[in-house]
């Protein structure tokens, strides 16, 4: 069975919480970060991949929304979806999820293959764009996430 990728449980710390009381939006940035970070380690994107090969990824695009408030002590769960990818480009999907199962967040990015010598964007070296391709394939049997590709707007109604 096709599954999406799911972090191992994550807490908001108190350092993170706004006048608001809630989590302050920069800090849901983090926790899909944080997220990522663990599959990153699964396809061996890590700091070792920095280190030994002197390759690593940048994020060049990424869009949250917003659904509901996380505040301090609780705990969250990132999944990833893989969209799309090509030699040098992942597409992902992640959902934030409270540890109660209720959607948080979701968040939509682009991440770049980067050779750190540019740096500039390169190929992802073979080992790794199989890893990627991998879960690429399984992922793309899963139905497409109805908020992926959304636009920012205002939207007006009509006279």
């Amino acid at each position: 069975m096709t599954q999406l990728f799911r972090s191992s449980p994550m807490r908001v710390e108190a350092d993170w919480i706004d006048y608001n009381g809630h989590l302050n939006m920069a800090f849901y940035s983090v926790l899909f970060d944080r997220g990522i970070d663990q599959l990153w380690e699964a396809f061996g994107l890590g700091p070792d991949y920095r280190e030994a090969r002197g390759m690593t990824t940048y994020t060049a695009e990424f869009h949250i929304r917003y659904l509901r408030e996380l505040h301090e002590g609780d705990a969250a769960i990132a999944t990833c979806q893989i969209l799309d990818y090509d030699a040098k480009r992942i597409h992902t999907y992640q959902e934030l999820f409270h540890a109660d199962g209720w959607l948080a967040a979701t968040g939509e990015s682009l991440f770049l293959s980067i050779d750190q010598s540019g740096p500039r964007v390169a190929p992802f070296p073979e080992d790794v764009a199989a890893r990627i391709a991998a879960m690429g394939r399984d992922h793309a049997a899963l139905p497409r996430p109805e908020a992926a590709g959304g636009a920012i707007a205002i939207r007006r109604k009509t006279a």
